[in-house]
């Protein structure tokens, strides 16, 4: 039966090939990287989403980025050894057409390795694409139940199992693998799917048989926070569990791993910091413009869950600087936890309570009322752009209910807009504005919700949708943007400030709607602003306006606080100086209680830690780092793309939906309405 189950789980991982090698296809094909052969050695086709098409390109680059360095090291000088690439768990991978297109083979050699069937196959795709074998020149086909599948002068596939280090030390000192030789291993996403002892014998061997060596390894990381945790029931579901994770979960631990099994030298980092780092800034503007995209946190989080190492041994390749240090991408790490925020489900009827959905918005209509409307979530057995609304009502103490309701009525209908803002008229009005319907499609006109009981009874409210204001106003062409209610001479007005638009990836400018007549207007603003950003915060504070955090033009987190103060002529920027330090940080929510400002959940780069809740005390600009205590919460609990509702006498904080697509592992919704219990602050009061 265990052999059986290894078989499968065999069987499982060689299909992860076949999806990879489509990715692959379909990177080259939408013009991320320059590869004319990923389309001849797989058959189909396949149209992969942007954020697919993202993460396999960085992926590429990394990987890119090492075998240059290498072979710029040991190519370079004439008479220097042949250089040999050993590409362990290669699949259906290009490398050897690309390298050899470039002219970089002529001092060096390629063998792959993967399981017999998968190397067979690949080997006859070669011999059957005249196009292929033009570039290998003339080639020999092993013998039936031959390890060794083609064979040219530079280039040899075998058909071995990685956990089989006797026959595999074997077979490729007989197809030529010298271990004199100056050698680069790859493992792409190939160790992660050994059982933890087989891998470390692999890494081990390679260390003693190899005496000038550089082993590069690219795969998954950090599987206790939220996205590892659905990563990896993203792998099990497809019995290709991810091993090795617990014990090395970080780049830190992946180091020690090989530094312990013999390797001298070794460097790993996320792809977060290789693609600021190592990519230049023209070519990831080229890249970050290929496509229409706006799934940031996605994007951000897969990076944070993969990494790039390499190990080296050996006289020359020992002080190989594959990844020389960088001041580029600085670590700002969260100061050390002044108190932990309690979480729990929230309690009620439970049909209806979760709101399944990111990128909605929600508002406290009365203290007792909150809807939310528009995102992504689930609606009638499908994810979609939802279209009903959700109302959670309380009816005793901190219990609540929750209702899917539709619109009402033969008007206006809810768009389907998402990244939209929603603010408080009155207890039964509802501003809302900006949002978009696609990457490519701005939401277009303000929308006006009444939630109302029909004829006083006693049944849920009803919502209904009235448009007005012209569609063409390009003022409100923007999504990821924020409201705010400020004051002026005694007008309340709502500040709409940033965003993104499809001409322009961030916003710096903001506009004044007055509230009584609903036109816009001109208020005077002194100061310096802020930088453009999106996907920031904004909370009212003593009739101004507090901006924090948000994704600037380069796509990078950002960490400044500014507050619009009014002033007699208008209003006044003020840039906040916080102590210590915050991470930078996007994709969060905010509040302000007791003269502190909370930042809460959201997505970071610069730190490996989860965020928690960030609170800044405003008259002394001090910070204070909260951890969510999650024990009571069914994981995972993704607090970015979520909105949250603070209830200050309560001191309670209830967060509502929240999730998104997260790679190729599927698309995820926090199920639960939960509450933060922030009665811990009293103690910095």
């Amino acid at each position: 039966m265990g052999s059986r189950n290894r078989e499968r789980r065999a069987e499982a991982v060689q299909s992860t090939n076949d999806s990879s090698a489509l990715s692959k296809s379909s990177l080259a094909a939408r013009g991320y990287v320059h590869d004319a052969f990923a389309a001849l050695l797989v058959p189909g086709t396949a149209r992969r989403a942007p954020l697919i098409h993202r993460g396999y390109y960085v992926r590429a680059r990394a990987v890119r980025h090492c075998v240059r360095a290498f072979i710029e090291q040991t190519c370079a000088a004439p008479g220097t050894p042949r250089a040999q690439i050993l590409s362990l768990g290669a699949g259906s991978d290009s490398l050897y057409f690309r390298l050899k297109t470039a002219g970089h083979l002529a001092g060096a050699a390629v063998w792959e390795v993967d399981f017999p069937d998968v190397a067979e196959r690949k080997a006859q795709r070669i011999r059957d694409t005249p196009d292929l074998c033009a570039l290998t020149g003339p080639f020999q086909s092993g013998d039936h139940g031959s390890t060794l599948c083609f064979e040219s002068s530079d280039y040899r596939i075998l058909g071995l199992d990685l956990r089989q280090l006797q026959r595999l030390d074997q077979a490729l000192a007989a197809a030529g693998l010298d271990a004199a030789f100056p050698t680069l291993l790859l493992a792409e996403a190939v160790l992660t799917y050994l059982e933890p002892d087989d891998a470390a014998a692999l890494i081990a061997w390679a260390a003693q048989r190899f005496s000038n060596a550089i082993f590069v390894v690219y795969e998954q990381m950090r599987p206790q926070d939220a996205f590892g945790e659905f990563m990896q029931q993203h792998f099990r579901h497809l019995n290709s569990p991810l091993h090795g994770l617990d014990r090395f979960p970080d780049a830190e631990a992946q180091q020690q791993r090989f530094l312990q099994a013999g390797w001298t030298a070794c460097r790993a980092m996320d792809l977060n910091e290789f693609y600021r780092c190592f990519l230049p800034a023209e070519e990831r503007r080229r890249m970050e413009n290929l496509e229409p995209f706006d799934e940031f946190e996605e994007w951000h989080l897969k990076c944070a869950h993969y990494f790039i190492l390499a190990a080296s041994r050996g006289d020359s390749l020992s002080q190989t600087l594959v990844f020389p240090p960088s001041e580029t991408f600085p670590r700002i790490d969260p100061a050390s936890p002044s108190g932990v925020f309690p979480a729990s489900v929230v309690t009620g009827d439970t049909q209806g309570l979760g709101l399944k959905r990111y990128g909605h918005a929600s508002v406290l209509l009365s203290p007792g009322v909150i809807l939310s409307a528009g995102g992504f979530g689930e609606q009638e057995g499908r994810h979609c752009r939802v279209s009903k609304f959700h109302m959670l009502l309380r009816y005793s103490d901190f219990e609540w209910k929750g209702n899917q309701i539709g619109s009402w009525g033969t008007g206006a209908q809810w768009d389907g807009r998402l990244y939209h803002t929603m603010t408080r008229l009155s207890d039964t009005q509802v501003l809302v504005l900006g949002g978009r319907l696609s990457p490519v499609t701005p939401a277009l006109g303000i929308l006006q919700l009444c939630c109302e009981n029909e004829d006083n009874s006693t049944e849920d409210p009803i919502v209904t949708v009235t448009k007005f204001g012209p569609e063409e106003d390009s003022t409100l062409s923007r999504w990821r943007h924020s409201t705010t209610e400020v004051s002026c001479e005694n007008q309340k007005y709502l500040f709409v400030y940033g965003g993104r638009s499809v001409a322009e990836p961030v916003l710096s400018d903001w506009h004044f709607l007055h509230v009584g007549t609903m036109t816009w207007v001109r208020i005077p603003v002194e100061g310096e602003g802020p930088e453009g950003r999106h996907s920031h915060s904004a909370c009212s504070w003593q009739g101004g306006a507090l901006i924090a955090g948000g994704l600037g033009v380069s796509e990078e987190p950002l960490s400044s606080v500014f507050f619009m103060k009014p002033i007699t002529s208008g209003f006044l920027w003020e840039s906040i100086a916080i102590q210590p330090p915050i991470t930078p940080r996007y994709s969060h929510t905010a509040h302000v209680i007791n003269g502190k400002l909370l930042l809460v959940g959201g997505v970071w780069i610069h730190s490996s830690a989860v965020p928690g809740v960030t609170v800044i005390a405003l008259s002394t600009g001090l910070s204070f780092e909260y951890q969510i205590d999650t024990t009571c919460v069914p994981w995972p609990l993704m607090l970015h793309n979520h909105t949250s509702i603070l209830f200050p006498e309560e001191q309670q904080l209830l967060l509502l939906g929240g999730g998104g697509n997260c790679f190729s592992f599927g698309t995820y919704f926090n199920p639960h309405t939960v509450t933060l219990d922030l009665s811990p602050l009293r103690a910095r009061q």
